[in-house]
């Protein structure tokens, strides 16, 4: 997702990151009504941030000489939304941008558009539909997190077709040698991505229950009337 500092035409670049910007502002907005709400946060806030910079650090190569990265956003997103999500998803790719090399500042609009907006979206879409059917909690997680990595990649693969369409197919070939490149080492990244969110997680519901349960990740329902037995079931 990290596409490279000038890779972009100017008018791309500006665009993305016009179509990235709302985002990240209601994103400033929810993140700052969650720690004066909620300081107790700021912990497990700082958690899925760090969780986020790590993975998306890595650097594993493709085909023809590109690279290829887990995202790590699928957690933050299921822990706290994708508003706040796509606030810590971009300081993300602006520090990786300005200590790593990886990605740039005046892509930043355009990674940030794929890394931080749409993997969030998409990857809390899965989760919470497939909550709404009663499909088991960790299960529901694994998808959302590999939702959220591949379709990170499925955006980029749309922002470097437009940028550069194929001499002879115009935008779909090229999407189709872009998505190609990237969905060689993608699909197990993600599925990677999905197995280790998952034992996250369940440290997490060990750990946190408490931070989970105010989360609206889990919450206790009585199970009879008049007893003491609770369950923890995933919002």
């Amino acid at each position: 997702m990290h596409i490279a500092e000038g890779y972009l035409p100017p008018v791309h670049a500006v665009a993305w990151t016009a179509a990235a910007a709302p985002f990240v502002a209601h994103g400033v907005r929810a993140l700052t009504r969650e720690v004066r709400a909620n300081p107790e946060s700021t912990l497990l806030l700082g958690a899925s941030g760090a969780f986020t910079f790590v993975l998306s650090a890595l650097k594993l190569p493709s085909v023809t000489g590109s690279c290829s990265h887990p995202t790590g956003t699928g957690l933050g997103a299921i822990l706290f939304r994708p508003p706040i999500m796509a606030v810590l998803g971009t300081i993300t790719l602006l520090f990786q941008a300005l200590l790593l090399a990886h990605g740039g500042l005046t892509t930043l609009g355009a990674n940030a558009f794929s890394m931080a907006v749409v993997g969030p979206w998409a990857g809390f879409g899965v989760y919470w539909l497939l909550r709404r059917f009663d499909v088991p909690l960790m299960v529901s997680v694994f998808f959302g997190a590999f939702v959220a990595d591949l379709s990170t990649y499925c955006v980029t693969s749309v922002q470097l077709a437009l940028a550069f369409p194929d001499p002879s197919s115009g935008f779909l070939g090229a999407l189709a040698k872009f998505g190609g490149i990237f969905a060689v080492t993608q699909v197990p990244l993600a599925v990677s991505e999905g197995l280790l969110t998952v034992l996250v997680m369940r440290l997490l519901t060990q750990s946190s229950k408490g931070d989970l349960t105010r989360l609206g990740v889990l919450w206790e329902k009585k199970a009879t009337k008049g007893t003491k037995e609770t369950e923890a079931v995933a919002r």
